[in-house]
């Protein structure tokens, strides 16, 4: 099954964020192996309180709930940062063209390019 927001995308989109959490860790915290310490944070907020990340909002992308569409929960949030912070769930797709910690977590992502009638 094609996967409704390319590999590619998703890359770009986490690419930023891990680009943005690096210079955070360097600049405020002055050691850069606090990124991934910053990433979590980072993506796990701005994915409960928004849908979003900064690297999300690049490429025009939101989380959202696979059952209702609706904002993920605190605890899908969760979920799917703990996951996508391991990587291997993250490059590992189901037959929806979801990334495991998708999956795990109830979510999607919804492309914010394409219309929704």
């Amino acid at each position: 099954m094609k996967h409704q927001i390319s590999l590619g995308r998703r890359l770009l989109g986490l690419t930023i964020d891990w680009l943005m959490c690096y210079a955070i860790a360097f600049g405020l915290i002055g050691d850069t192996t606090w990124t991934l310490a910053v990433f979590f944070i980072e993506t796990f907020l701005l994915t409960a309180l928004g849908g979003a990340t900064a690297g999300h909002r690049a490429i025009r992308v939101k989380v959202v709930n696979f059952q209702s569409g609706t904002n993920p929960t605190l605890r899908q949030s969760f979920i799917r940062t703990i996951l996508l912070c391991l990587v291997v769930t993250a490059i590992t797709y189901d037959e929806n063209g979801r990334g495991l910690h998708e999956r795990f977590s109830g979510t999607k992502l919804l492309d914010l390019r394409k219309p929704t009638f």
